[in-house]
């Protein structure tokens, strides 16, 4: 995002959580549902996102847009926060499109904030993320957006079949409607960084050639957080491939100390 779309989001997020704080779990699982269901909407039509985007119109124009295409259709407090956020700023229409699905997200993991089951909310994800990793078939069906999206939907309830959080639920379930040409993996890996981030931690992905036993996991996370100078959620994988050794992944940042990445940099170094 630009600048001018940033500063709009930060003021979206801090209006959001201004108003999250009286609201009761219904009210935050209907608030993330319908922001979610909107975001759909905008992703089908270019006309409107353009013009509710469009900063040169008057606010009062954009905001009465909006009133007119969702009064009776969404709670009052989505409704409140639909008109607020279309009168800032933002530098594209695509990014008023993303501004939306961080508050939809946001909405849901203050809800699992409420009930303290954001750490499991955090878990599930990730263990989505690798079955999506290992099945990359399952990958392409839930992400392709010419099929049916009901279809699509119908197969993500198969693979959970009640066995994941409503959050969680909500949360894949609105990834699958509307990936917008993304992978369904990076949008998956995305939210796990949300439920870390909302927990004010980083999250450390980590590939290992073999499991790590507690005691080793508590001193990788102890390092990392003296490193980072944060809390820091632990996700390991496991990769046979690596031969020993770990590959730690924060952000964009990458530690390779596998065996495998140690011969890779030595056989660069051999003659030809």
């Amino acid at each position: 995002m630009q600048p001018a779309s940033r500063a709009a989001l930060a003021a979206a997020r801090e209006r959001l959580d201004e108003r999250v704080t009286d609201a009761g779990a219904d009210d935050l699982t209907r608030l993330g549902a319908e922001l979610g269901a909107f975001v759909a909407m905008l992703g089908e039509q270019k006309v409107i996102r353009r013009h509710l985007a469009d900063s040169s119109a008057p606010v009062g124009i954009r905001r009465a847009m909006v009133e007119t295409l969702m009064r009776d259709k969404v709670s009052a407090r989505t409704l409140e926060t639909l008109g607020y956020v279309v009168t800032l700023r933002w530098s594209r229409p695509l990014d008023l499109v993303d501004g939306l699905e961080e508050l939809a997200r946001q909405a849901l993991l203050a809800l699992a904030e409420r009930d303290d089951s954001l750490s499991e909310v955090e878990d599930e994800l990730f263990r989505f993320g690798r079955i999506l990793a290992a099945q990359p078939r399952l990958a392409t069906l839930l992400g392709d957006e010419s099929a049916p999206t009901q279809r699509r939907l119908g197969l993500l309830d198969t693979v959970f079949a009640g066995r994941v959080r409503p959050v969680t639920s909500l949360l894949l379930q609105q990834a699958v409607r509307t990936p917008r040409r993304r992978h369904l993996d990076e949008i998956v890996e995305e939210l796990v960084d949300r439920a870390a981030a909302r927990r004010e931690r980083s999250v450390a992905h980590v590939s290992a050639g073999g499991p790590l036993s507690d005691q080793q996991e508590q001193r990788l996370i102890g390092a990392l957080a003296r490193v980072y100078r944060r809390s820091i959620s632990l996700k390991v994988e496991l990769d046979p491939g690596l031969l020993g050794g770990l590959v730690i992944r924060v952000g964009d940042e990458v530690i390779d100390g596998s065996v495998a990445g140690r011969l890779e940099k030595a056989h660069q170094w051999l003659p030809r």
